[in-house]
C-alpha cells in the first residue's frame, strides 16, 4: 500500500503542472493557398488539455474570408502537455482535406511545429504566432 501511495504522490505534481497552450497561431497555406488563424486555449471539458478553434480565415490573396464555412469549428483537441514545450496524444483536423490525424506539437520560440499522422502518412506544418 505504501508503494502505491508513493507512486501516486510522485505523479500528482506532474499532473498539476500540466498547462494548455494559449495564443493565436497562423497556419501554413492550405491546398488553395489560404491560411487560418487558430486560437489555442484550454479545452472546455478539461483545462489541462489544449484545444484549438478556427478564429479567422484568409484567402490566398490575403483578404479576409468572412464566409469561410469552418469559422468557429474545432481544429485541434485533447492535446496533453508533455513538458518542455511539447504536446501530444491529441487530434488535429485538416479542413482542406477533411481528414483527422493523431497529432503532436512542439513550441520553439514563436513557431508551433504541428504534426498529424494517419498510420504512416503524416503532414507537418509550422504555425507562427499572430501578434
Amino acid at each position: 500500500m505504501k508503494k502505491i501511495l508513493m507512486t501516486i504522490a510522485l505523479l500528482l505534481p506532474g499532473l498539476a503542472n500540466a498547462e494548455a497552450l494559449t495564443g493565436v497561431y497562423q497556419t501554413e497555406p492550405g491546398d488553395e493557398g489560404g491560411v487560418l488563424h487558430v486560437g489555442m486555449a484550454p479545452c472546455a471539458d478539461d483545462a489541462a488539455l489544449t484545444c484549438g478553434t478556427i478564429l479567422r480565415a484568409y484567402s490566398a490573396d490575403g483578404s479576409a474570408n468572412t464566409a469561410y464555412e469552418h469559422l468557429g469549428k474545432p481544429i485541434v483537441w485533447a492535446m496533453e502537455d508533455l513538458g518542455n514545450g511539447k504536446w501530444g496524444s491529441g487530434k488535429i483536423w485538416a479542413p482542406d482535406r477533411d481528414k483527422t490525424y493523431a497529432s503532436k506539437m512542439a513550441l520553439n520560440g514563436n513557431i508551433l511545429q504541428v504534426k498529424g499522422c494517419v498510420a504512416f502518412i503524416c503532414r507537418n506544418q509550422n504555425w507562427i504566432v499572430v501578434p
